[in-house]
């Protein structure tokens, strides 16, 4: 390389973790623009020139930047705003937190936001007495953690005019008490019987909570990442005209790629409308190249579908296995469909049926049109697998999007699952191990706001496979679905890289893009237990710095 052709920033004096198996370690980095141009040791430093930037690493490490590979960060960034009870985990603190937003915003038509604890509660289902209490005066509803169900007081459950005698959704659950009245817990499909009701955000309030979810993403490292659901559902609104707006004033500093809804109260008469809303959704750094189908539900409220019944409290099998959202023949035909118009399948899929339907479809794709094709589909969150459909993964060339906080004893594990799945099932759960053992292609994802959006606390439970603050008496959870660090990071970077097409990302090599962090510390060279200590100093896109620690300087 030409000795004027300076660099203009070098990474020296640490170690880098370049997630590359052709070199994984170096010990500096050079940028030229928005690309790597060399990876080494003490030959970049002739690349220094008079205006080269040097970022002294100071012992500290530099690391691709981290890829989400399933979130939902404008949601999540408009609920830091109203509501937010994702900081608590018991209803004595809901009901101060309650309470005081209500104070605080006496104007408002409604109390809206959410973030609260299924394990609050007995059976996960709060009352809308509780709510009454709280909110006497106007209408309030408030989605759980996991955005599964919502939580409505009396007011709002008369608005929506959902009475004793209001039937069940086909795609959800309105709970009721032993009169057969409604609680004011919607789960699932249940939850579209407040659509059109509760306040939507405004389109200023949006681009707002995308741009609040960004700069704490890139606090945590993470450049780029899947949105999950662009779309309308459960009367959720469209995040998608935010990423518009950012992508107009430039503001969209992380790489994203947007799946698209695919509603399933509908067939393949929707692909002409996704197709235009790819075109349309497709400009600088976003990308509409993804279609996200809800396969089934979660395990916590019964609607994650398994192949056998669940489990009543006595330990008999009860009359419900969950709920397949698709019908599998219409399911394995929309994926054919959708893969032949060259889009990405973005599968939830926590059951272990509706992870078989999931196999079961993309191998029906396959078969329609050869292995040829680069879709690259991804099944996130495998709660519950089937030994039999593990090796399938690797063998459909289908990715396993983890999400590696939720594979921990806690209580909503241990009270709301594990019974009901039964020992058989429950030791299926999360089973990272195996997947990698079998060939499978791991990618990583947080669900934020359904669960933290920090990378550092995801890797931690993925090799300790217990939470980052489980007291030492904690049981590790299946042991044996530990990975190892190195494992776990790559899912983070290369893999989410690999699932979101970005193939000159995620690894840090001389062409690919310089989308890079500086940890505070080596997590490699620290015992397990303190990964999760570990925090991001620095954060580059193409570059370009996009957060800074304030102990980050020199």
């Amino acid at each position: 390389m030409a000795p004027h052709r300076t660099a203009d920033l070098v990474f020296t004096g640490g170690p880098v973790h370049t997630v590359d198996p052709a070199r994984r370690r170096a010990s500096a980095v050079a940028v030229r623009g928005e690309r790597i141009v060399a990876v080494g040791g003490s030959e970049v430093h002739g690349l220094i020139g008079p205006r080269t930037e040097v970022v002294d690493l100071r012992g500290r490490l530099l690391i691709p930047g981290f890829q989400d590979a399933h979130i939902h960060p404008v949601g999540g960034g408009v609920e830091l705003a109203r509501c937010d009870l994702s900081g608590a985990t018991t209803p004595e603190a809901y009901r101060g937190l309650i309470r005081a937003y209500a104070e605080a915003h006496p104007g408002a038509a409604w109390i809206t936001g959410g973030g609260w604890s299924m394990e609050a509660f007995p059976g996960g289902t709060p009352d809308r007495r509780f709510l009454d209490e709280l909110v006497p005066d106007r209408p309030a509803y408030l989605v759980n953690r996991d955005h599964h169900g919502g939580w409505a007081n009396s007011r709002a459950l008369e608005l929506a005019g959902i009475t004793a005698s209001t039937p069940d959704p086909a795609d959800g659950r309105i709970e009721r008490d032993a009169d057969g009245r409604p609680t004011g817990m919607l789960q699932e499909g249940a939850m579209t019987l407040m659509a059109g009701l509760v306040p939507a955000p405004t389109p200023d309030e949006l681009t707002a909570g995308l741009l609040r979810a960004q700069e704490l993403l890139h606090s945590l490292g993470v450049t780029a990442w899947q949105d999950a659901l662009l779309g309308d559902h459960a009367g959720m609104t469209d995040p998608a005209p935010a990423y518009a707006a950012a992508v107009r004033s430039g503001k969209l500093t992380a790489r994203v790629v947007g799946s698209l809804w695919w509603d399933r109260t509908r067939g393949l008469e929707q692909l002409p409308e996704l197709l235009q809303r790819r075109a349309e959704l497709t400009h600088g750094r976003l990308r509409a190249t993804t279609v996200k189908i809800m396969q089934d539900g979660i395990a916590e409220n019964r609607t994650a579908a398994l192949l056998g019944p669940y489990l009543t409290s006595c330990g008999c099998a009860s009359d419900n296995s969950g709920v397949s959202f698709i019908e599998p023949d219409a399911l394995a035909a929309c994926v054919t469909a959708l893969e032949a118009h060259g889009f990405q399948v973005h599968f939830h899929a926590l059951g272990d049926r509706a992870v078989r339907e999931a196999l079961d479809a993309v191998e029906a794709a396959r078969k329609a049109g050869g292995d040829s094709s680069d879709t690259r589909p991804h099944l996130a969150h495998l709660q519950v697998v089937h030994p039999q459909d593990v090796p399938r993964f690797a063998e459909l060339g289908a990715t396993a999007t983890i999400q590696a906080l939720w594979a921990a004893h806690e209580p909503q594990m241990d009270e709301l699952t594990i019974p009901f799945l039964g020992p058989e099932r429950a030791a299926w759960q999360y089973p990272f191990g195996d997947l990698l053992r079998t060939g499978a292609r791991l990618a990583a994802g947080s669900d934020w706001p359904v669960s933290s959006p920090d990378p550092m606390a995801a890797l931690h439970v993925a090799v300790n496979r217990v939470l980052p603050d489980a007291g030492p008496d904690t049981p590790v959870f299946l042991p044996e679905q530990r990975i190892g660090l190195d494992a776990a990071l790559t899912a983070y970077t290369a893999g989410s890289a690999y699932v979101n097409h970005l193939d000159d990302t995620g690894v840090i090599r001389a062409g690919n893009l310089a989308d890079l962090v500086v940890l505070d510390r080596d997590p490699f060279a620290g015992p397990a237990e303190e990964i999760a200590l570990t925090r991001v100093l620095q954060t580059f896109v193409g570059g370009v710095r996009v957060y800074a620690d304030s102990s980050a300087s020199g």
